[in-house]
Formats: C-alpha cells, structure tokens, sequence
C-alpha cells in the first residue's frame, strides 16, 4: 500500500487511515460535521497528493491532448485549466480529468488514483504517433486542497505576489519562499485552490496551514461536498460502462474539434435520444439512498425498476438524504417522483434541478 508523503503527519493528527486507491488515506480527522462547516464556511485542508499528476511535453503536446481527450484544448489560453475526460474506443469513460496548459508543448493532467496507471498504459498505446514526452510526477511532487470562503486570504498572507486568479486558472509562484504551482480547482463547490510542489515543500505548507488553524479534512467529508455539487465520482457515477453524454458531461464533449477517441460511438449515441441519463434527487422520506440502490416508479400500485442509484449521502445543508442515479427514458424529468428501494421499503424522492446546494463562494 502507498504512502502519500503527508502520511506521517496525518497519523500526527490522530486521523483515522483506510485503503484507498491504493493508498493509505485519511478519512476523518475529528466530526465529519466539523470539517464540512469549515470548508463551506471558512477553510478545510486536504491531502489529495494520491491524484495522479502527470506531465505531457513536446511539440507535439497539444494535438496528443486533442486526440486523447474529448473536450477541446484550443478552447484554453496558457495557463488555464480544462475539465475533460478520456474515453476508450467504446467512448467509455477511461477516467475524468483536468488538462493544465502551460503551452502547446507543455500541459499537466491531473487523474484519478485509481485510475493512474491505466491512463499512464493508455497514453503509452498512442504516444508513438506523437512527438511528446510523458513523466509520472508523483515520485517528486505532492498535492494539497485548500477549500472554503477565506481560503483565498489565507494564501494571500504569504504569497509574495496577489493570488487573484479567475476560476479553471492557474499560476506559477512562490509560497514560503518555494517554487509552486497553483491553480484555482476543486471538487467541494468552494472557492478553493489546489497547490503543487516538490514533497519536502508541500510537507512545510501543510505544517504552516495547520499550524495556523486550517482544518484538516478527509475523504468522507470530500464525498459529501462533492455529492452536493453533482461531481462525478469515478467507479461509481461514472466508469468504463458509462459515457460523457449519458453522464450529463455533454458540456465537456466538442465534435468540431476534429478526430478524438470515442467519437464515432459518441455521435452514435447522441442520435438516440431515448437512453438513461444521470439525474439527481433528494429524498421525501427520512432516508439516506445508497449505491447499487434501485431506482422504480409507481405504475397504479405496480414498481417498475427504472434505474439504479449511483452515489447517496445525507446533505447537512439541506438537512435530507440526496442522489444520483441513472434512469431510464422517459422518467427522467425534472420534479418528477421516483421511489428508492431501501431494505425492502419503497421510499419516495423527487428528481431535482442540480446541483443540489447553490450560493457558494465558488465564484467568488
């Protein structure tokens, strides 16, 4: 098992360790609740250095990117950042992913840890027909969140330079007198920056942020945040067996941008209308939904299985049990009602606009 370099210091906070992706990771530090209210409310702290980070050089760079990926790069300046994805031959989604470009010869793509060495493979199979250089940043560089309202200030109290960068952008600096990368990123619907350096560096700014009272913040609580914002999670919301189109990620797919991966199979599927979709719903009931819950309508009286529930928590928020699912055509409207089989109980829930919180300070 994997070690970020972190490790050490988690163990320090007392923070309770499990398995995941292939790393050991903290999942809670003290009260999931704690933690949710610092990062909606003032600033959370999270080791997320299990991502993969991985450099793309070369002259070729841009056009690898454009063919690897479905969303187009010639759609971002230097120094900013794209959400794509990678899809296989069957436009299956291979991994969800954020493009960072330098240049049209440098970009950096952040991956999830589960699926690193896959992407890692992939980009091998077709790096032959491109002139371009892959590097596995990971052995010298690590990776921490900085999320919430006044997460911006705290970066601002020891940044040589103004960090007042727009959303999806990103800078190169200095903080404590080191050489990182910052970039204007998250997954919990705040504002937030995520920070990339050497270890040694990172190691130093978690020791500094803690130091000054920021709340360290693990993986249960990012699932929390990140289910009130409707990101995908990869292996449940999304995988192999999923597409873009049909996982609501039409936005991140560009047709016009020329010959991609998964192209043909997407067109085709963009032609029938009537197939699943991912939606979202909140709960009526008392009751938090899970995955691999079934999804019905009721028929005068009669359940049919329309669907199957993707990922489920309870929102503090809005103070009941959300979801998302993928249902069949044609139940898929929004305000209309579902029902969620939970130990053999029929338990209603309305399908909602998402995401399911608004009035962040994301945009701020």
């Amino acid at each position: 098992m994997k070690l970020t370099s972190l490790y050490d210091s988690h163990v320090k906070l007392n923070a309770k360790i499990v398995p995941f992706a292939g790393y050991q990771m903290p999942v809670t530090y003290k009260k999931i609740t704690e933690e949710y209210k610092a990062v909606r409310e003032n600033c959370g702290m999270f080791d997320v250095s299990h991502m993969g980070q991985i450099l793309i050089e070369g002259e070729d760079s841009f056009n690898f990117i454009q063919f690897m990926t479905v969303n187009d790069v010639s759609k971002i300046n230097n120094f900013e950042a794209q959400y794509s994805a990678m899809c296989n031959l069957d436009a299956g989604i291979i991994d969800d992913l954020i493009v960072f470009k330098f240049s049209n010869s440098k970009f950096i793509i952040i991956v999830n840890a589960s699926n690193t060495d896959t992407i890692l493979e992939w980009l091998e199979t077709y790096k032959n027909n491109f002139k371009v250089n892959i590097n596995f940043m990971n052995k010298s560089h690590s990776l921490i969140a900085l999320q919430g309202p006044k997460s911006r200030d705290i970066l601002n109290s020891i940044s040589k330079n103004s960090i007042n960068i727009s959303f999806y952008n990103f800078i190169e600096t200095q903080l404590l007198d080191k050489s990182v990368i910052i970039t204007r990123t998250g997954y919990t619907g705040e504002l937030g920056f995520e920070i990339s350096a050497e270890h040694k560096t990172i190691q130093k700014l978690w020791k500094y942020f803690i130091d000054i009272g920021v709340f360290p913040c693990g993986l249960a609580v990012r699932d929390i945040l990140r289910m009130e914002m409707k990101y995908c999670l990869y292996g449940n919301d999304i995988s192999t067996s999923t597409n873009p189109l049909e996982a609501g990620l039409s936005w991140i797919v560009n047709f016009d941008k020329g010959d991609f991966i998964g192209k043909d199979q997407l067109l085709k599927f963009k032609q029938n209308k009537n197939k699943r979709r991912l939606i979202g719903f909140e709960m009526n009931e008392k009751a938090i939904p899970r995955k691999n819950y079934n999804v019905y309508i009721n028929d005068n009286m009669r359940y049919i299985k329309v669907g199957e529930v993707t990922s489920g928590t309870h929102s503090p928020t809005l103070s009941k049990g959300i979801g998302l699912a993928y249902v069949d055509f044609p139940y898929q409207k929004i305000g209309s009602t579902i029902y969620v089989e939970i130990r053999e109980n029929f338990l209603s829930a309305k399908i909602v606009k998402t995401p399911f919180i608004k009035n962040t300070s994301l945009h701020k």
